[in-house]
């Protein structure tokens, strides 16, 4: 099967998919937008919907390595909830550096959700605005509200 590639808004941003069936292959935050599909649940997700990424598959969980595991961790914190590098680190037995390396060299943002894991001191980075970051806790905090009224 053929990788395609689109963009979708979120916010000031576009967000790049490259993905084929339920596989996504690599995710990105720009400036500027392409033209082409993504998959339904991302435009829902970047929409401010409460949806579950996690029902689409990432390249990055598959292998069993240091990074895999970390991907599989962090996909499963829940829409709207957040941990720290160091829990993370803590639930696959390294150390919250690597958790952080790994959360820089994530290829599937938002399929694996590195925007919700904080620093134990703050937010954290993210690539390639900490805003991006900052707007994604809001949104889902937002949704999260909004299923409870």
């Amino acid at each position: 099967m053929e990788i395609i590639g689109g963009s979708c808004r979120f916010g000031l941003w576009f967000v790049h998919v490259w993905w084929n069936g339920m596989i996504v292959h690599q995710v990105r935050f720009t400036t500027t937008g392409i033209s082409g599909e993504v998959p339904a649940l991302i435009r829902q997700y970047c929409g401010g919907r409460n949806v579950r990424l996690s029902q689409l598959d990432s390249i990055a969980i598959h292998e069993d390595t240091v990074y895999s595991r970390i991907y599989r961790a962090v996909q499963d914190i829940p829409y709207g909830s957040t941990s720290t590098y160091g829990e993370i680190a803590a639930r696959v037995r390294t150390s919250p550096r690597v958790v952080g390396q790994a959360m820089a060299r994530n290829p599937t943002p938002l399929v694996v959700p590195c925007h919700r894991i904080l620093a134990a001191d703050g937010v954290g980075g993210f690539t390639p605005s900490v805003d991006i970051k900052m707007a994604l806790l809001a949104m889902e905090k937002k949704g999260l509200r909004r299923v409870k009224i």
